[in-house]
């Protein structure tokens, strides 16, 4: 099934990193969150001796580069090689890797804290849980994980599932899952985590797609 997400981002890697690649200087709130991830991993750093972030489903890496101009060790993890290869052209400090959010590359608790921006919605409901349960084994014990999500298009309801075959004239075969807050706070609760903080926003107009998004700001128990 994920093989079909993984060879539709190939085919739009280098447009998606010209298109989306800028996308944080339009969006305070996403910098916002991302600024407080990284003073929550500080402390977390402070006690363990590590604070490695990663970047869960990053794209051609450009969450992964803000986070290591702010001085934080950053790994980027995605699924697809050709946004790994791009990304590590074009952000040559930051570290990268392909896998999975099913089966992430990294070691039992290896990382200080983790985002997953937008990266779930790809996955069908029965292995979401899966996808907590494995950024909870890389994420060690008081460790921070910023998971962002969209939940409705404007004027749908939440739920529906968006099929896209064509974008940016390249043939895809990709679901958009626009996913109910509750689930995921369940889901990401019985992997082991405390939603500290919930975020729900409209879109920025003229910056991104109309779609409703949540942000939940997790520690890990």
């Amino acid at each position: 099934m994920y093989e079909r997400v993984r060879d539709s981002y190939d085919r739009v890697a280098e447009r998606y990193a010209d298109e989306i690649g800028g996308e944080l200087a339009g969006k305070p709130l996403d910098r916002a969150l991302l600024r407080c991830l990284i003073e929550l991993v500080a402390t977390v750093e402070e006690t363990t001796g590590s604070g490695m972030v990663a970047d869960l489903g990053c794209g051609p890496g450009h969450v992964a580069a803000y986070l290591a101009a702010q001085g934080v060790t950053t790994t980027g993890i995605d699924i697809s090689p050709t946004m790994v290869e791009v990304g590590r052209r074009r952000y040559p400090d930051v570290g990268f890797r392909v896998g999975s959010l099913l089966a992430l590359p990294a070691t039992d608790g290896e990382l200080a804290g983790a985002v997953a921006l937008y990266s779930i919605i790809h996955l069908v409901p029965d292995d979401r849980p899966a996808a907590y349960q494995e950024m909870a084994r890389v994420i060690r014990t008081g460790g921070w994980l910023l998971v962002a999500f969209h939940t409705s298009l404007s004027g749908h309801p939440v739920g529906e599932v968006m099929h896209a075959d064509q974008w940016w004239g390249e043939q895809v075969d990709l679901d958009f899952h626009y996913i109910d807050p509750t689930e995921v706070v369940t889901g990401v609760t019985a992997a082991g985590f405390t939603v500290m903080a919930r975020t729900d926003r409209e879109p920025w107009p003229g910056v991104e797609g109309e779609s409703q998004r949540t942000y939940l700001l997790c520690r890990r128990d």
